[in-house]
């Protein structure tokens, strides 16, 4: 039997910080005069802090200098941090640690793969962290989804076949970058918005360990 790797997305997926950063930027975009609602944040998933400035610019139709750019980033990024800093294993969601378990038993590849560039501290933060073999993340690409650098990084770094590599996402760039690196792409989330995805789930609470094996056994 060929060992499988288990790569997971983070946000969205093993904790929710959507929310965080839903205030963070508001907070930015009203700062600068321009309106921000929940279904722009959902634009925003998967999306790295540069082409997600730029997106609230051309919403506002506004334009900024570079060194502001820069500026607003890293408030941004601050902002953010401040907001998960408070974070703990409540914010795990609902089954995300009973999922890695039963694959931590039964020896197979777990790998996080995240645009993310505070991964590494969320993990910390919900006292996860050693669950993965291996971590790719926002400091280890420089592509975005629906790029899959991100998890062929992650492949890579485990000497798996992208064939025997699955993926759990909740964006559809997510799920975009998994089919383009040949990967199984599992949809957490909206069966409507995830329609791309060759398995889609609410969430980890309707994966039963029957459904695992077969993965694992394919």
């Amino acid at each position: 039997m060929t060992k499988k790797a288990f790569i997971f997305d983070l946000d969205g997926v093993i904790v929710d910080t959507a929310k965080y950063h839903f205030l963070a930027w508001k907070k930015l975009a009203n700062s600068i005069g321009v309106d921000f609602t929940h279904t722009q944040n959902e634009q925003l998933k998967g999306v790295s802090r540069v082409k997600s400035l730029e997106k609230i610019l051309a919403w506002g139709d506004k334009s900024i200098s570079d060194a502001e750019f820069t500026r607003l980033m890293a408030l941004k990024n601050d902002d953010y941090l401040t907001y998960i800093d408070t974070m703990d294993v409540q914010e795990i969601l609902p089954d995300v640690t009973k999922t890695l378990d039963f694959l931590s038993n039964a020896k197979q590849h777990i790998a996080l793969g995240s645009a993310s560039k505070n991964a590494r501290m969320i993990l910390e933060k919900v006292h996860i962290l050693e669950k993965f073999h291996v971590i790719v993340d926002g400091n280890d690409v420089t592509k975005a989804k629906p790029d899959p650098e991100v998890f062929l990084i992650a492949a890579q770094q485990l000497h798996v076949a992208p064939k025997d590599c699955i993926v759990f996402e909740d964006a559809v760039a997510g799920i975009q970058a998994a089919n383009a690196a040949g990967m199984t792409s599992i949809g957490i989330g909206d069966k409507n918005t995830l329609n791309e995805a060759d398995f889609v789930f609410t969430d980890f609470t309707e994966i039963s360990a029957e459904f695992l094996n077969g993965l694992i056994n394919r």
